[in-house]
């Protein structure tokens, strides 16, 4: 079976002019600016089959968005083997284009002042649909991601969580094989979070479309995707189920609490204060020692609680948590503190 995508050895650089600070080093610029080059991809090869649904993460800097954008046609890389449904994406952008959609967090194809309603009628003539298929496609998405009431209101009175259930639709319209997905839930709230994530898996699911899906959120790599693949300075880190990631580095929670008394203390193994200030306490829960519940039993024993938080540790950790299980030297001057030239590629025998 021919790969959905398929990446072998891809390297893309950018050159960045070096500003200095001041009037006169604004003024030099204009003449003798410095050039260096900062490397974005490097070696990075990766397979998607047909169907999958896997999460593409990594801290800031990885070179998340800059692979999706030459999956997607967008960039032209500088080196290595690049196919999406058996096309090179910078060559072969128009047909591609057909057979692709996009959702950009951070970039709307919605018109802003009009009704979503008329974007995706714009886009049924742009991507050349059939006007009953059309009509039947968008009438079962707005039942399946509720749009019923927004269809008619400009995209400027709608809520971030409800433009991007807009967004998301408008992606789908022309039936594509593959949805790319970068960062869709920046910015929205829990609940809003978890509506896009339980809408996306429900229609892939119903539709065996594939799925690449970057965020910063260990939350929806676990919603959304079975499969993780993880980057860092554009090096593959790790790649392997989301089940299995769950088990072996998501084991710890971070519990945020504001109560009445003005300091508590919890006492139950596995737990450690993060942070504490008057009436705050932040704590790490290591779930193989402690449940959550526990905790919360330990805290509402000794004070009641004005607000309770309760999220996974940010990306940042859990890849230096892969770093340390992998190779303890990477969390002390190599890849782990910004540099790459110990940082694992193709190849190497602790990537999974």
């Amino acid at each position: 079976m021919t790969a959905a995508i398929h990446v072998e050895d891809l390297h893309k650089s950018f050159r960045v002019r070096e500003r200095e600070r001041g009037l006169r080093g604004a003024l030099r610029g204009l003449f003798t600016a410095k050039v260096r080059e900062v490397c974005a991809v490097e070696g990075l090869s990766f397979r998607v089959e047909p169907g999958e649904r896997v999460a593409f993460v990594g801290p800031n800097g990885a070179g998340k968005s800059t692979t999706i954008k030459i999956l997607s046609g967008i960039l032209h890389p500088d080196g290595g083997q690049v196919r999406v449904l058996g096309l090179e994406p910078w060559r072969d952008r128009h047909r591609l284009g057909f057979r692709i959609g996009t959702v950009f967090g951070q970039r709307s194809q919605l018109w802003y002042h009009l009704p979503a309603e008329d974007t995706f009628e714009l886009l049924a003539r742009v991507y050349e649909q059939d006007p009953e298929v059309h009509s039947r496609r968008k009438r079962d998405y707005v039942e399946l991601f509720g749009l019923g009431d927004l269809l008619s209101k400009p995209v400027r009175q709608l809520s971030l969580g409800e433009r991007m259930r807009c967004e998301v639709v408008a992606s789908l319209l022309h039936a594509p094989e593959i949805l790319f997905l970068d960062e869709p839930t920046i910015g929205l709230d829990v609940t809003a979070k978890a509506v896009i994530r339980d809408l996306i898996r429900e229609q892939s699911q119903r539709d065996g479309r594939t799925l690449l899906f970057t965020s910063h959120d260990t939350g929806d790599m676990e919603r959304v995707c079975d499969r993780v693949i993880v980057i860092h300075h554009g090096r593959l880190l790790l790649d392997q189920s989301t089940a299995r990631l769950r088990g072996s580095y998501i084991e710890r929670k971070r519990i945020t609490v504001h109560s009445a008394a003005e300091r508590i203390e919890v006492r139950c193994a596995g737990v450690a204060v993060l942070a504490r200030s008057p009436h705050r306490t932040q704590l790490d829960v290591d779930l193989r020692l402690a449940t959550v519940e526990q905790v919360v039993q330990e805290l509402l024993a000794q004070s009641s609680l004005e607000d309770l938080s309760i999220e996974d540790p940010p990306m940042e950790e859990i890849v230096q948590a892969i770093y340390a299980q992998a190779d303890p030297r990477l969390t002390s001057g190599g890849a782990g503190q910004g540099g790459t030239e110990t940082a694992p590629g193709r190849g190497s025998p602790w990537v999974r």
